[in-house]
């Protein structure tokens, strides 16, 4: 029986899923596989390359910068988090992503895209982690109207938590039998409508799957959430999820807040750790 981890996206909420995470790692909580979203995917494939602590330490320390999270990034580079910066500096020059380990760990790790010319999720296992992987990351983490599609052999790609928050069913379907899942938001939030379809609808004029996508975006999150629970009561799944909303911005640029959901997150993962082992024996 396979074991898989889910993990859902948020932007900085994903420190939550960082304490978390860490616990795991810290403590030896194997996994055959895991599934990222947007954040998920970005900060979760340091499990593969078994670095815990290293997705908090550049969020804190680059928090401030201009390229990270800012209107400045932006109008300069077309991406609110400068892809150059992201995922070729931090990774390959400021704060090491370990290829080698990553390589050599036969977990495997899946993010989830979503191409624009059809409106639907894709799941893309990245095996590498080099920089044809991290492309692949960018896509999963790239935020409708603040980031520039990310073309991938001639495919157009966004967020995919625009189609495809929290997958857990597609996971089931690619094998993955006894799943942790972990969510930045609490148990009873409620997505609302988006409030930028209107100019999703302009600027995304070219791709009316992705812009009908993003309309229903929060049907579709309510949909996933309800089936994550309703195996979560099967048996079938655990869930994890913060107690009371994390309380921090997408773009948190305070590196003591960033600090304090982590620390949110590493509450909660010992917290469930023992329930977590049983789980998963």
């Amino acid at each position: 029986m396979k074991k898989g981890l889910v993990l859902e996206g948020g932007a900085m909420r994903g420190m939550f899923t960082c304490g978390v995470t860490d616990v795991f790692m810290e403590n030896g909580i194997d996994f055959d596989g895991i599934v990222g979203v947007s954040a998920g995917a970005t900060f979760g494939c340091n499990y593969k390359s078994k670095q815990p602590g290293r997705a908090v330490r550049y969020n804190k320390r680059f928090s401030r910068d201009s390229h990270y999270g800012t209107v400045r990034s932006l109008l300069r580079s077309g991406d609110l988090y400068d892809a150059k910066f992201c995922y070729e500096d931090i990774p390959f020059k400021y704060d090491l992503f370990d290829i080698k380990t990553y390589r050599e760990n036969p977990l495997k790790f899946y993010v989830v895209v979503s191409e624009l010319e059809t409106g639907k999720a894709l799941f893309h296992e990245i095996p590498k982690g080099d920089a044809e992987d991290l492309r692949w990351m960018r896509a999963s983490a790239s935020l409708p109207l603040v980031s520039t599609p990310v073309v991938i052999e001639g495919k157009r790609y966004l967020d995919g938590g625009i189609t495809s928050s929290i997958p857990l069913k597609q996971f089931m379907e690619l094998g993955y039998e006894k799943n942790i899942v972990i969510l930045t938001r609490t148990r009873d939030y409620v997505k609302k409508p988006s409030s930028m379809a209107g100019l999703m609808k302009v600027l995304l004029r070219k791709y009316p799957a992705i812009v009908k996508a993003m309309n229903r975006r929060h049907i579709m999150y309510e949909e996933e959430k309800q089936f994550v629970l309703e195996q979560e009561a099967a048996g079938k799944c655990l869930v994890i999820a913060p107690e009371v909303d994390v309380g921090i911005s997408r773009t948190e640029h305070d590196p003591e807040e960033l600090e304090r959901v982590y620390q949110m997150g590493r509450a909660t993962g010992l917290k469930n750790l023992e329930k977590v082992r049983e789980f998963l024996r």
